[in-house]
């Protein structure tokens, strides 16, 4: 166990509690490699926007985070994220296993994964529970996310 990616790893999930998507960014090396289910794969301030836009629009949020694991060079830990979706008002709970590659004491790599047909129905309801596991509802999903992000990052003067 290596007790310094432990704490980069907590800390990580400690500002997240508090919705501080500076603190978050912090941890991230410049170059980043980010990705998840809902928005594919992000690099450098792209990944660091988007824990910044999902931070602004949190509502009714809360985070836990356990199984924290690291050694010299990848970590671990399971997390729950338990808020409302915005764009249906429904209540989320999202069960999340991250991974961790570390180069020169911050995250260069963190990968994200979940079952996206869970979170479909949590978010979206009937139509998630119905249509959420076809590649055409995961797909739209996607393109939402990332057209989000995108207005986030221009509305911020970030987008590339």
């Amino acid at each position: 166990m290596n007790d310094t990616h432990a704490a980069l790893i907590v800390r990580f999930y400690e500002a997240f509690q508090r919705l501080d998507a500076d603190a978050m960014a912090a941890c991230y090396a410049r170059d980043v490699v980010f990705s998840d289910p809902a928005f594919g794969e992000l690099h450098g301030d792209e990944a660091r926007d988007m824990w910044r836009m999902l931070a602004q629009r949190a509502q009714d949020f809360s985070l836990t985070f356990d199984d924290v694991v690291a050694d010299d060079t990848t970590g671990s830990a399971q997390w729950t994220a338990r808020y409302v979706f915005t764009q249906s008002g429904r209540r989320v709970v999202n069960r999340i296993h991250a991974r961790f590659v570390f180069a020169d004491g911050l995250i260069a790599e963190h990968r994200d994964t979940f079952d996206l047909w869970r979170w479909s129905r949590d978010a979206l309801g009937v139509k998630g529970a119905l249509l959420g596991w076809t590649p055409l509802v995961q797909n739209a999903i996607r393109r939402q996310a990332k057209k989000g992000l995108a207005a986030f990052r221009a509305k911020r003067g970030n987008a590339n």
